[in-house]
């Protein structure tokens, strides 16, 4: 049971479980459970870790306490900033929200205008 509970966490994030059930603001200098740090400690390396093993990343929202638009924009946006393709985010991730279907398009959103900032080009 432990080997199967190591490989499920290698390719599924539940933030609520695995980070905050309340997740904070934008900035690890705002205040505990910022987007920057659970994008730098356990999405990035995730989704890295995913890519490696050619499976998808599932990222799960359900179970917490609501998700700030800052928290949600510098976990996601940020990893494009930090040079990762919108498109390959979008397409090697699957977001699971039953309980808040809406913050799946908002966070395609997110990516999606990060990517558009960051390489205006890259989507004519």
């Amino acid at each position: 049971m432990k080997e199967t509970d190591e490989l499920l966490k290698s390719f599924y994030i539940n933030i609520a479980h695995d980070y905050s059930e309340t997740p904070g603001a934008r900035y690890i200098s705002d205040g505990p459970f910022s987007g920057e740090e659970f994008r730098d400690k356990l999405l990035e390396p995730r989704y890295l870790n995913c890519l490696s093993l050619g499976i998808k990343l599932i990222i799960d929202f359900d179970g917490g306490y609501g998700y700030p638009i800052t928290f949600l924009e510098e976990a996601f946006g940020g990893l494009v900033r930090k040079g990762y393709s919108g498109i390959d985010l979008l397409n090697n991730t699957i977001f699971v929200s039953n309980e808040e279907p809406k913050i799946i398009e908002d966070i395609k959103k997110l990516i999606l205008e990060e990517e558009q900032r960051q390489f205006p080009r890259s989507r004519k």
